[in-house]
Order: structure tokens, then sequence, then C-alpha cells
């Protein structure tokens, strides 16, 4: 493969062997660049960064810092948090495109990639439509049907339903298959890297060929 010409991905953690491991599994598919400190993520990131993986917890600069730096830059990448932190309320404020909870498989890194860049070609509403959907399946997750009793629930739940008249207008522009798949699959992981008994066996097959099961992940 022409990594020069691949997708640019870097990985942001602390954790130096975990970040290695991440950085190992998406090596065979795009160019990949590791950085163990959420200043060493800073000095990394310009516009040749498609993805950013990034921690939450890191002692010099914590992920939260980092993402409203991207965001403040203005740069055109997309972002995932990786983390064993539990998503709380907080996140309703936060810029970031998918959120995963630590232990996560090469599958689940490989996946959110993929999706991640295919929301880079989509319109911006569909991006936000998309965040704003992964944010509630998150929470939904957390905290089940008591979500909605809080105002920042309900005032992203309000959002969700603004967005949705404009992004049914462009879906006409995507697979309306595909659309669909990916807010099942929003759904199912719910921010959480959960997945269907299926999906689950599959993620379990793509670890094991890996030559390492990301297990020990929850710092």
């Amino acid at each position: 493969m022409d990594r020069e010409n691949s997708p640019a991905v870097l990985v942001v953690d602390d954790e130096r062997d975990l970040a290695d491991l991440f950085t190992a599994w998406l090596s065979d598919e795009y160019s990949v660049e590791t950085a163990y400190s959420g200043q060493a993520a800073l000095d990394a990131l310009d516009e040749s960064v498609d993805v950013v993986l990034l921690d939450r917890r890191m002692p010099d600069l914590s992920g939260d810092a980092v993402l409203t730096e991207i965001r403040e830059r203005d740069l055109d990448c997309r972002v995932a948090m990786v983390t064993a932190v539990d998503p709380d309320f907080d996140i309703v404020e936060m810029g970031f495109d998918a959120y995963l909870t630590k232990p996560v498989t090469n599958e689940d890194l490989h996946g959110v990639v993929e999706t991640l860049l295919a929301r880079k070609r989509h319109d911006a509403a569909v991006q936000e439509y998309f965040q704003l959907v992964t944010k509630r399946a998150a929470l939904d997750a957390q905290y089940g049907a008591d979500a909605a009793e809080d105002p920042k629930y309900e005032a992203l739940q309000t959002e969700i339903e603004s967005l949705k008249q404009e992004v049914d207008a462009l879906t006409s522009e995507f697979d309306d298959a595909d659309f669909e798949v990916e807010l099942r699959r929003i759904e199912r992981s719910a921010g959480r890297g959960d997945y269907s008994d299926e999906a689950a066996a599959d993620a379990d097959e793509g670890a094991d060929a890996s030559n390492g099961d990301g297990g020990g992940q929850r710092d």
C-alpha cells in the first residue's frame, strides 16, 4: 500500500504500550503517527491529519483540552475519543465525532476510522447530525430512561430534531441503506464499543487475528 497517499491518523494516548498497539493495528491501512501526550498531539496536528484517536485522561494536557484546541484551530479532521472515562452529560458540549470506551478491539478502531473518514465526505449538517446522535446514544447507554430528565439531554434532543429536516433533504445524496446502517451502528455501539452478538463475535475474531486483544486498556 502507498502509505504516502493513505488517510492520516493520529493516535494520542499517554499509555505508550497501548498507543503503540493501536498504531500497529492501524498501520496496515493508514498513515499513522503516534503522540504520547496532549502537547505532543497539538505539535503534530496540521491540515494533513484526517482522523484523531484521542484519550481523555492524560497528565500534561487532557484530551478534552486537546479537542478544544483542535476545534478552535478549525482543523478539518474527525476526532474519536478512545478513553476509559465513561460518558457523562459534559459530552454534550464537546466537539468529538465518536466516543469509544476502553477496552476496544482492532475491529473497533478500524470501524471508527472508516466511519469518520466517510463522514468527512458528507455535508457539514450530516456530520453534525451524526455527532449529536452519537452523544445521545452514549448518554442513553449510561443513564437509560433517566437521561431524558436532564435539561441538557432535552436540549440535545431538540437540536437533533431541528437538524432532521435538513438531513432528510441531504440523504438523497447517500445510499439510504448505508445511512440507516450508520445510524444503527451508532445506536448499537451506544458510544461504548458494545456490539450485537453477531458483531461481537466478529470483533473477537478480528482481535484474535491481530496478535493482541487490547486487554488491560482501562487505565
